[in-house]
């Protein structure tokens, strides 16, 4: 530490090395990554003590897909940090994003290793290991938080979600009723404590006072942000994007594929879409468990290097149908490599799988972009009852952006279920590529069919271990909001669900009719 000290003074006493850190600084938070990694890599030449300087040169690195330079320089900012619990926290963070699990694992471990009666360490290990489904340790720290701070909200809304991944939710109920009489500085605890309380609620049966705290939590969430403004953003990107869709044509879409099929195509690839809380993460699971498949849970790997580099949804000007087919071949081509690269950031050598599926709702917003880079994948569209799908989304507690802004409201989620939707029939007029629906309800209420059907829409033979899936499942770290759920055995409890809440969803009944008749609910 004295030695970082040391550095950190002898870099800041040269104004022009403080000014070439700013500005790197400056071209990191710009998007330029590729010079901000330049000159990281050298101040880090100069200056090899200054932690914060790794940890920077770390971000750059991963940015621009470099993620063993991004190991190894949050690797060294970990050993110049030992001590600091703040800043091993955001490594976990970070290696959490480059899916280096077991180093995410050990830097939470670390941070609570340097300070034990640190709340911040044991607190974010603890919703490190519910994340992980190990709920018995992640019990173990929170409890060691209480019994040194015994009314510290944070700790007591964790310990009610544990309560409710647990089972016991009446204890729960109880513990979050105290929590929100009492009340809390911490905005996101008095947020959070709401939304949980519904959840719970819901899992009792107790269905409309459920919604009513629901409603609550999200009044206090939209105190938090500027929701009006998300809510522009996002709808200005939608209305773009109907104006590129209904431009689109079937002899647009033909020609993409043909102008493939002379390009090399590394990887047979597939994409699973459809709205959020479709079932989506469930069939990736089961369709994750055949030996020559490898599915990826949520990856970033198409928003970050395809959607957000030719159609950011703040960009100044609109991507046209014009746009979509002057794509180069040589662009096409790189714009691929950096999916694959990001995609498969977490395996090891040359993947030995006949098949690549990446499961993301997010992309079918952007289908078309999809496309017109991989017009020769396999499409599969996850179906559910509008009405169940609105209102499990209205039941997530999210991190806010301005597509997620839509789920504070039951009006705004079902918008945005049509928005998306909307794409998806469009495309599917326009025909010209390879895609199954499947529903949810069928899936659950028939696996020994729906998977099979699914399955073999990839190419692929049936194999016996897809059918217990959910072994595999509990094995691994998923990334889906749904990862305490899909371990499970599959039910169909959740099929109808929006009938508890039919009074609360009369208002949204006409928008969300005419995509009930479209996918037969």
């Amino acid at each position: 530490m004295h030695m970082v000290n040391r550095e950190l003074a002898k870099l800041q006493r040269v104004p022009r090395d403080v000014a070439r850190w700013q500005q790197a600084q400056q071209q990191l938070l710009g998007g330029r990554h590729s010079v901000a990694l330049a000159s990281y890599r050298d101040l880090v030449r100069r200056f090899p003590g200054v932690d914060q300087l790794w940890f920077e040169l770390g971000v750059a690195a991963s940015a621009q897909l470099e993620f063993e330079l991004a190991s190894q320089a949050f690797d060294r900012t970990a050993e110049l940090a030992s001590k600091d619990v703040s800043t091993l926290v955001l490594l976990g963070q970070q290696y959490h994003r480059l899916r280096r699990l077991d180093k995410a694992c050990a830097c939470f471990e670390r941070a609570v290793a340097a300070d034990p009666g640190s709340l911040h360490a044991r607190l974010s290990m603890a919703v490190w290991l519910e994340r992980d489904r190990k709920l018995d340790a992640a019990w173990e720290c929170v409890e060691a938080c209480l019994a040194a701070h015994p009314r510290n909200p944070q700790a007591l809304c964790i310990r009610a979600l544990l309560l409710h991944r647990r089972g016991q939710n009446a204890e729960a109920e109880t513990l979050l009723r105290e929590l929100i009489r009492t009340g809390s500085q911490d905005a996101n605890v008095n947020y959070s404590s709401r939304q949980l309380l519904g959840v719970v609620l819901d899992a009792l049966g107790q269905y409309a006072e459920a919604l009513r705290w629901l409603l609550e939590a999200k009044a206090l969430l939209r105190q938090t942000a500027n929701i009006a403004a998300m809510e522009q953003d996002y709808d200005r990107a939608d209305h773009r994007r109907r104006e590129l869709l209904a431009a689109l044509t079937p002899e647009a879409v033909r020609r993409w594929r043909q102008e493939d099929r002379i390009e090399p195509r590394p990887y047979g690839l597939g994409l699973l879409g459809g709205h959020p809380r479709s079932g989506t993460t469930l069939l990736e699971q089961i369709l994750g468990a055949h030996p020559d498949l490898l599915a990826f849970d949520e990856s970033e790997a198409f928003v970050q290097e395809v959607w957000d580099q030719i159609a950011p949804m703040n960009a100044p000007q609109p991507l046209t149908l014009n746009g979509l087919n002057a794509l180069s071949p040589a662009r096409r081509a790189e714009l691929k490599r950096r999916y694959y690269k990001s995609l498969l950031r977490d395996v090891e050598g040359e993947p030995r799988a006949k098949m690549l599926l990446d499961k993301n709702p997010s992309p079918t917003a952007s289908l078309h972009l999809w496309l017109r880079l991989f017009p020769e994948s396999k499409i599969i569209i996850a179906l559910r009852d509008p009405r169940d799908v609105v209102i499990s989304c209205f039941f997530q507690n999210l991190m806010l952006t301005p597509t997620n802004a839509n789920f504070l409201s039951l009006e705004r989620a079902a918008r945005h279920y049509a928005d998306l939707m909307d794409v998806w029939l469009r495309l599917k007029e326009l025909g010209g590529f390879d895609w199954l629906e499947t529903r949810y309800e069928d899936l659950v209420c028939g696996l020994e069919t729906e998977g099979p059907r699914a399955t073999a829409f990839l190419g692929l033979a049936w194999a016996p271990g897809q059918a217990n899936h959910q072994e595999a499942a509990r094995r691994k770290f998923l990334f889906a909001p749904t990862y305490n759920d899909v371990t499970k055995a599959v039910h169909s409890r959740s099929v109808g669900r929006w009938q508890h809440y039919a009074e609360a969803l009369a208002p949204i009944q006409d928008r969300l009719a005419p995509y009930c008749k479209a996918f037969g609910y």
